[in-house]
C-alpha cells in the first residue's frame, strides 16, 4: 500500500490566523467555551485525523494573548470532556516537564488514556519564557544542558510510574480480600539530582500501554532528548531542504539509542489557507491580512530577526548581511530566525510579504487549492522531510471543513488517507505501536 500520510489538527481557539476571531461573532467567551472545542473536534474526528493537538503556554496572560482569544483551560481538563464526546480522534495535551511534579503529570495523562480508552500524548514542554517564570515565581532560567537533564529524569520518572502497576498485579481476588497483589507491582524508587519519587501509580499507565509520547523543538539538546523518549516530533521547518536535514538527524538519533527510527514520526507544523482557484486562496488570505496591525508585525519581525525596526523597509528585501548567525548559537530564537531567513531568500519575500507569513504561529504557509495543498504534502512525505504534518487552520470551523473536503479528500482518493480509523487507540492509528 502508499505510505499512509500522518494528519494531526493544531486547535487553535478561533483559527491560525491571528484575525481569525475578527470574522466571527459572539467570541467573548471563546476562550473558555468547552463546547466549541468539542464541536471542532468532532468535525476532525469526522475527517478521520490522527489526534487533536491542544498546544499550552503555561504562563499568565500577557502579550500575544492579550490581542485575540487565547486558549485558557487547562488542556488535559479539556481533552477529558472531549474524550467524552469523540470515540477514536488522539488527545494531545501539552504539560511542563521542568516545573510541577512528575507523579502529578504520570497520573493525569494516564487518566486521560483511560478516560478516552487510549487515545491520550503527552507532549512534553521545557520552555522557560518570561510569562512562565513569572507566573511560576522563579527567577531565572537554566541553561540548556542542565534544563534537559531535568526534563530526562521528570520523563524517566513519569514512565516508570506508568509501568509501576501492571494489569497482571490487579489480582481481583474476592476470596482472599485481594484486589492488587503488591509482590507483582514494580515500586518506583527515585532519587535524582532534581526529583525523587517513591510510589507507586495508583491505576494501571494506560488503557492499552503506555500513552503516546510528543515533543516539540529543534534545538541540539532537544532534537537528542526527543530521539530519546517522544513517538513523535512536532517542529518546525519552513522550508524542504531544512526539514529533510531535521528528519533525516532525529531518525539516525533514535537509531542510536536502539530505537526504530520508522516509529519517531516527525510532523511540522503547517498553516494552510484554501481557495477554489489559487487566487481565490490568496484573496481569503488578503482578506484576513488587511484586518492586522502592520506596524505591530513589523515590531515582531524586528524582534525575532534582533534588529531595529528601522533597518526593515517594507518593500525591499530582508537585510540578510545583517542576519548572518554563528554556527555556536544553537537557541530556538536563532534557530527560528534562520528558518525566517532561509525561507524569505528561497521564495524572494519583501519583509511586507513576510510580516503576513505567520510570525506568530511560526510555521510554514500555502495557500492554493486542495489539489495543490495535496501535492505539496505528499512530495515532502515521499522527499522524507516528514511523515505528515500538524495542520493549522486559517478559520474555524469553515477552514477546517474546507480542508477535510478538500485536502482530506483528495489524499484519501490517492490511497495516501485512512477513509476510516483502523484502531481504537491513537499509538495504532498513528503507526508508532
Amino acid at each position: 500500500m502508499p505510505r499512509q500520510i500522518r494528519l494531526n489538527l493544531n486547535l487553535q481557539t478561533a483559527g491560525r490566523h491571528d484575525a481569525a476571531w475578527k470574522q466571527q461573532t459572539d467570541t467573548e467567551h471563546l476562550a473558555s467555551d468547552a463546547d466549541w472545542y468539542i464541536r471542532v473536534a468532532q468535525l476532525a474526528e469526522k475527517g478521520k485525523l490522527d489526534a487533536i493537538f491542544l498546544a499550552d503556554s503555561h504562563g499568565s496572560l500577557l502579550g500575544e494573548s492579550t490581542r485575540r482569544p487565547w486558549r485558557g483551560l487547562d488542556p488535559t481538563v479539556l481533552l477529558s470532556a472531549i474524550a467524552r464526546e469523540t470515540n477514536r480522534i488522539g488527545l494531545i495535551s501539552t504539560v511542563h516537564a521542568i516545573y510541577g511534579h512528575p507523579f502529578s503529570v504520570a497520573r493525569s495523562i494516564a487518566s486521560l488514556d483511560h478516560v478516552s480508552k487510549g487515545r491520550a500524548a503527552w507532549n512534553i514542554i521545557t520552555s522557560q519564557t518570561a510569562p512562565t517564570l513569572e507566573a511560576l515565581g522563579r527567577d531565572q532560567t537554566l541553561d540548556p544542558e542542565t534544563r534537559y537533564r531535568k526534563a530526562n529524569e521528570f520523563v524517566e520518572i513519569v514512565t516508570r510510574l506508568w509501568e509501576s502497576l501492571p494489569q497482571s498485579a490487579i489480582v481481583d481476588d474476592h476470596e482472599h480480600d485481594l484486589y492488587i497483589d503488591l509482590t507483582k507491582t514494580a515500586p518506583v524508587d527515585f532519587e535524582g539530582e532534581f526529583y525523587s519519587s517513591k510510589a507507586v501509580l495508583p491505576l494501571t499507565g494506560g488503557h492499552a500501554g503506555r500513552p503516546v509520547l510528543f515533543q516539540a523543538g529543534a534545538s541540539d539538546h532537544s532534537r537528542a532528548f526527543g530521539a530519546r523518549w517522544a513517538d513523535a516530533l512536532f517542529t518546525g521547518q519552513r522550508t524542504k531542504d531544512l526539514a529533510q536535514r531535521f528528519s533525516s538527524h532525529v531518525k539516525r538519533l533514535a537509531a542510536g539509542n536502539g530505537r526504530d527510527p520508522d516509529k519517531l514520526v516527525v510532523l511540522p507544523g503547517l498553516f494552510v489557507i484554501l481557495g477554489g482557484t489559487e487566487a481565490e486562496a490568496q484573496r481569503r488570505k488578503d482578506e484576513l491580512d488587511a484586518l492586522l496591525d502592520t506596524d505591530y508585525l513589523l515590531g515582531k519581525l524586528a524582534e525575532q530577526l534582533g534588529l531595529p525596526a528601522r533597518e526593515l523597509e517594507l518593500d525591499a528585501e530582508l537585510p540578510y548581511e545583517r542576519l548572518n548567525r554563528s554556527d555556536a548559537d544553537t537557541s530556538l530564537e536563532a534557530r527560528h530566525r534562520e528558518q525566517l531567513a532561509t525561507e524569505a531568500r528561497a521564495r524572494r519575500l519583501s519583509v511586507r510579504q513576510l510580516l503576513f507569513n505567520n510570525l506568530s504561529g511560526g510555521h510554514r504557509v500555502i495557500v492554493g487549492t486542495p489539489e495543490q495543498v495535496a501535492d505539496d504534502i505528499t512530495d515532502w512525505v515521499d522527499s522524507g522531510a516528514s511523515d505528515g504534518f500538524n495542520i493549522n487552520i486559517d478559520v474555524q470551523t469553515e477552514g477546517l471543513e474546507q480542508f477535510i473536503d478538500g485536502v482530506v479528500g483528495e489524499l484519501q482518493a490517492r490511497g495516501r488517507f485512512r477513509r476510516d480509523y483502523e484502531y481504537e487507540t491513537l499509538r495504532e492509528n498513528l503507526g508508532v505501536a
